[in-house]
């Protein structure tokens, strides 16, 4: 009935206008700046801020919440979970089952921030527990300007979520289907077991960390790649 999700800025946009179903209106007209009373104390920049929405998924109406977000992506974490857990011990017996958290990820900062391991820690403790979260990892291969070999000293970024014993899926992003059928699957793994599972998607980043890097001043090689990649969308397609 309810999805409590957090997540840091790369996609964030693309959620609250795709998945959250914010009017895209509202989302150009945060950038004008020409009212900027509207955003005090909503964070230090567009793509950190929050939302709420009700949408129908299978004749059945769900309440999706974004948590706002601080810059040190990772932090959302112990904030969705505390939130998740307050809202199901409000919702009474069995309000796990009808609650889940979902935690949306970047590789290096799941790899990299301790947050996470504190975060997965502590999922099984009676007094933290939440019936399961839901990690998604969109794997873009890069920490910033970072690769993987320089970045951490396991070959998988998920090593660090190996303590729980839980499912962990290596998924290529551009095979949709695959994709898809993980998802239904980690979803039923935490419905039925009531813990963690972990979805590490591999993909790429199509432009910069942000706005003011150029990926071919320090991956040179890869993006030269990556401009010649066809989409998702086309690599579905064909």
């Amino acid at each position: 009935e309810e999805i409590v999700i957090g997540m840091a800025h790369r996609g964030r946009l693309n959620v609250l206008g795709n998945v959250m179903e914010k009017s895209l209106s509202e989302l150009f007209f945060a950038f004008e700046d020409d009212k900027p009373e509207m955003n005090i104390g909503r964070g230090d920049v567009k793509y950190h801020m929050g939302y709420s929405s009700d949408r129908v998924i299978d004749g059945h109406s769900v309440h999706l919440t974004l948590c706002f977000n601080p810059s040190h992506l990772e932090w959302v974490n112990p904030v969705v979970e505390g939130r998740a857990r307050a809202r199901q011990d409000r919702g009474g017996e069995g309000a796990h089952k009808r609650l889940a958290p979902l935690l949306i990820h970047g590789d290096a900062a799941f790899a990299g921030q301790g947050v996470v391991a504190e975060t997965l820690n502590l999922s099984q403790l009676r007094g933290y527990k939440t019936g399961g979260t839901i990690h998604v990892i969109v794997n873009n291969q890069i920490g910033f300007t970072t690769s993987p070999k320089d970045a951490r000293s396991t070959p998988y970024c998920t090593d660090v979520a190996r303590m729980l014993g839980v499912p962990i899926f290596h998924v290529n992003g551009e095979n949709v289907e695959a994709a898809a059928a993980v998802a239904r699957l980690a979803a039923e793994w935490r419905q039925t077991f009531h813990q963690d599972v972990i979805i590490d998607i591999y993909c790429y980043r199509k432009h910069g960390h942000n706005e003011g890097d150029e990926p071919s001043f320090t991956q040179p090689l890869l993006y030269d790649i990556i401009r010649k990649h066809p989409s998702a969308k086309e690599a579905y397609v064909r």
